[in-house]
């Protein structure tokens, strides 16, 4: 794609950025959440003009570069400090969220077969984009997926706004928070930002927590695969798709990480990088505020709906729960 294409849309969310930047400063609001509000507003009252959409289409690129510079501002020390119990609790979230939505969705809402696997895909990986993952692998419909992409995008929009009042009001640590966001939200930016939203920490750890459970997607779209593949002749699968579906990011990630570890970065130079991914984060936001479209969320069925609300409730609760008790 052209620069000419993309740049119109580029100039936008730089604007954007830029805005919410001033705003949160002058208004003491965290930038981020004022970026997503920006661009929701932007989308919703007065729409996205058509020679716009390719430029803010890269505003995932920008996340992804984002959570790549992130890695330097870190140490495999302090990754390690507590990873053992982060692990712990995201490998029992998430299997017993995709667990329950599968179950529930099947067995009391009667949604079928493969929109319940896309939702429980969403609800315990990486929101949209497991949706999408696992609906090629499992050949579902255009209905299905429009279904479950738009109920993900709902709550994402829902835990935007309630995640950080509920930290607030709990007093909740960096730590705690950040895990939590990381462990039972569904996509990235909004975990992301969530975080940040508390605080450095607290967004560092929600990133590194939801890039560790980014990764557990190749293996979900595997196992579905698998399943819906047996009794037929066709699927051969191979390893190769738990690399397709990898987020290539996390690699940058850690290369960085280990970077840090050795002291390759000045305390000048982790400064202007953390500078850096924060105006990047910026620009992402905007471009995700731009995604959350209200036609969309108006479209969610009750009962898909229904199902990821109580997944959702019952991962959070029992991941808070959790990490008070751990930590």
């Amino acid at each position: 794609m052209s620069v000419r294409r993309l740049l119109p849309g580029l100039v936008a969310l730089c604007l954007g950025a830029v805005l919410a930047r001033a705003v949160g400063l002058a208004v003491g609001v965290n930038h981020l959440l004022v970026a997503i509000a920006l661009g929701f507003v932007l989308a919703n009252a007065v729409g996205v003009p058509d020679r716009l959409a390719p430029g803010v289409g890269t505003h995932k690129l920008w996340l992804g570069a984002g959570i790549v510079l992130m890695g330097a501002s870190l140490t495999l020390e302090t990754v390690l400090e507590v990873g053992g119990r982060v692990l712990l609790v995201l490998l029992v979230v998430t299997t017993s969220t995709l667990l329950f939505v599968e179950v529930l969705s099947r067995n009391v809402a009667g949604l079928g077969d493969r929109l319940g696997s896309l939702l429980a895909a969403g609800a315990s990986i990486c929101g949209v984009s497991a949706v999408v993952a696992v609906a090629g692998a499992i050949r579902a419909r255009e209905d299905q997926i429009a279904y479950a992409a738009a109920t993900v995008l709902l709550f994402d929009a829902v835990t935007l706004v309630v995640y950080p009042i509920v930290g607030d009001l709990l007093g909740l640590s960096s730590t705690v928070f950040g895990v939590w966001a990381g462990v039972s939200m569904f996509s990235t930016g909004p975990v992301v930002a969530v975080g940040f939203a508390h605080s450095d920490a607290a967004g560092q750890w929600a990133t590194m927590t939801k890039l560790a459970r980014n990764a557990l997607i190749g293996v979900v779209v595997l196992a579905y695969a698998s399943y819906y593949a047996r009794g037929t002749d066709g699927g051969r699968l191979s390893v190769r798709t738990l690399w397709d579906e990898f987020p290539k990011f996390v690699l940058g990630f850690l290369v960085l990480v280990a970077l840090s570890s050795l002291g390759a970065f000045s305390p000048a130079q982790q400064a202007s990088i953390e500078n850096a991914y924060s105006w990047l984060f910026l620009l992402a936001f905007v471009g995700l505020g731009m995604e959350i479209r209200l036609a969309q969320l108006r479209s969610t069925g009750l009962a898909p709906a229904a199902v990821v609300l109580a997944a959702l409730i019952v991962a959070s609760t029992l991941s808070l729960v959790a990490l008070t008790v751990l930590f």
